[in-house]
């Protein structure tokens, strides 16, 4: 059987060394991926910024180490700025002020991801994907009624974002493909693989 991983960082913004969208070791993720679950072949699709020397380092110790490194420059854009405004309370005068909101960083590596799971996956494969993103829901229905046999490594916790609102990293399309698929598409909590990652390594 042949198994393989798919480990996207860097999606939402400019990432310290050693540290990940799934706050995981590169480097120790990459040995626990080979060692313990004996992946003949682990992706990386990572951001960087240009110029970044000491992240680019750490790819091409990930690359001599046996993995594939396809790394993706950050898109910078401008968010809008906010604006608020409210009354003085001693003339009732309206005051605004405008908020400058920064920036958002964005690297998008879908299409590579999904070209290389296409490409492994087989009736014989494993495929270990790292993404609780719902847009994925399609390629892994596909690679599913192939023969493939699919872990999606996430955090399913509730998130609370405001006092009516709660959102969680792992997508309701991706929960009914677990429902829907329940031999072949499975489940691994992404705060398990931390703890067996730093227990293993320590």
């Amino acid at each position: 059987m042949v198994r393989t991983s798919d480990f996207q960082s860097g999606n939402t913004g400019p990432i310290p060394v050693g540290a990940t969208i799934f706050a995981l070791d590169h480097e120790k993720l990459f040995s626990y991926l080979k060692e313990k679950w004996k992946c003949e072949k682990v992706f990386f699709y990572p951001g960087i910024q240009f110029n970044d020397e000491v992240r680019g380092q750490l790819f091409d110790k990930l690359t001599n180490l046996g993995a594939v490194v396809r790394p993706k420059y950050f898109s910078v854009y401008k968010n809008r700025d906010k604006i608020l405004s409210t009354n003085c309370p001693k003339c009732n005068t309206e005051v605004t002020q405008r908020v400058d909101m920064g920036n958002s960083w964005k690297c998008n590596c879908d299409v590579e991801m999904t070209m290389d799971i296409l490409d492994y996956a087989r009736e014989d494969t494993e495929i270990l994907i790292f993404t609780g993103d719902g847009d994925f829901e399609s390629l892994i229905e596909r690679v599913v009624c192939n023969g493939t046999k699919v872990y999606l490594v996430s955090s399913a916790k509730k998130n609370k974002i405001g006092p009516r609102y709660i959102t969680s990293r792992f997508s309701t399309k991706l929960r009914n493909l677990l429902a829907k698929y329940s031999e072949k598409v499975l489940y691994l909590e992404l705060d398990d693989w931390k703890m067996r990652i730093k227990l293993d390594k320590e």
